[in-house]
């Protein structure tokens, strides 16, 4: 019989072999792993004495229905080569969240390109995601300056209009103090803010230049934050004015909120080209206190008896009560009047069934069309979308 596989927190010695190993695996470096050990609560898994495993979770709000909900911030995430398709994966993301959870967590999320584990887990991608390439003479002509100033260099008004901003979206972190800095390091960011004259900023980016293998060079967009269409217009106009010496612009899968001003903006729409990238994946932890916790519309008065359907067969029944903003999920003996499994119930929950269409062909099953319309009309209010990547 095989040694035992162990799941310790990472003390210094074991994060420098985990930060070897995380190298090993992923086939190039992750600073992750050692920049951000002070914020994280690190684990491993040892075989032998020997990291096998490990990955790093942090607790950090995410926003839906305009409230800050605790949530497991799973990032880094590795198994040594010799020791994948033994499930471990599966057990050290159980013992990631774990402490999380006992801290608060009641929703934990992760981007990971391997989206069928992670569904068998009760995960669930709220949303596409997408990277968008648009070429600069595209941008250049066909979106508007407009009168903005625009300065070098972020300051504490930009990062109040970050946090003025991602609230409006389901799925956006509440970034702590270290986020900024952390992230101007590692991946080298200049920071462009626009602000109407005299007026606090109005929007802000965040650029990383790679030189191009010939000529030129590439740049990538990471933050765009814009309070209106007009500084948006402005701020993509800008990026234009790179045209003499960088022909394309890439947005990061992370940085387009997803509405339609590019597309619906360009002249021709052959001049932007999307990529598809593994999506971010959320998973509810304690449904009750996630509903509990989260905003809901001020203007929406309901009371449903829903069931959601668990792994092992049972449905749990509960009454959702909607009023004033707020909500409770109850336990009930009430027949249900819609039924969700636990990733529906996700996707539900981060407003990701945009209509009563997409909800049943999902295979949500309701009694009838106005209890269907109810549910999904009640996190609708806010588009999922996941600003940050870690």
């Amino acid at each position: 019989m095989g040694e035992a596989i162990t799941v310790v927190s990472a003390a210094q010695d074991l994060l420098t072999e985990y930060d070897s190993l995380a190298t090993r695996a992923f086939g190039r470096r992750v600073d992750d792993v050692t920049q951000l050990a002070q914020h994280a609560d690190i684990r491993v898994a040892l075989h032998a004495g020997r990291v096998i495993a490990g990955g790093l979770g942090m607790l950090i709000p995410q926003h839906f229905g305009g409230r800050p909900v605790p949530s497991a911030c799973l990032g880094s995430g590795c198994v040594a080569p010799e020791h994948r398709g033994d499930r471990l994966t599966v057990r050290m993301l159980n013992e990631r969240i774990r402490p999380l959870q006992e801290r608060g967590a009641v929703l934990a999320t992760l981007w990971t390109s391997s989206n069928g584990y992670a569904r068998r887990m009760g995960w669930e991608a709220p949303a596409p995601v997408f990277s968008w390439s648009v070429h600069a003479d595209a941008l250049k002509r066909d979106f508007t300056p407009g009168d903005l100033d625009i300065e070098h260099g972020i300051n504490p008004s930009s990062e109040q209009l970050q946090q003025l901003l991602a609230p409006r979206w389901n799925g956006t972190l509440l970034r702590p103090p270290w986020w900024t800095a952390h992230k101007q390091r590692q991946h080298d960011l200049t920071y462009y803010r626009f602000n109407r004259p005299g007026q606090p900023t109005a929007g802000y980016l965040s650029l990383a230049t790679r030189q191009h293998d010939r000529h030129g060079a590439h740049l990538d967009v990471h933050d765009f934050w814009a309070a209106d269409d007009t500084v948006a217009s402005a701020m993509l106009a800008f990026l234009g004015r790179h045209n003499s010496r960088i022909p394309t612009i890439t947005f990061q899968r992370t940085s387009l909120p997803p509405h339609p001003l590019l597309l619906h903006n360009l002249h021709r729409y052959g001049d932007a080209t999307a990529e598809s990238w593994h999506p971010w994946m959320l998973r509810i932890l304690n449904l009750p206190e996630a509903v509990r916790l989260r905003g809901w519309p001020p203007d929406l008065d309901a009371t449903l008896p829903i069931g959601v359907e668990q792994s092992n067969g049972h449905t749990d029944r509960y009454l959702l009560q909607i009023a004033h903003g707020a909500a409770e999920l109850q336990p009930t003996t009430t027949e249900t009047r819609v039924t969700l499994n636990q990733s529906q119930a996700t996707l539900w929950y981060a407003g990701g069934y945009r209509s009563t269409v997409a909800a049943s062909m999902a295979g949500v099953r309701a009694t009838d069309e106005q209890c269907l319309t109810t549910l999904i009309r009640s996190t609708t209010e806010h588009e999922p979308w996941c600003a940050e990547h870690f």
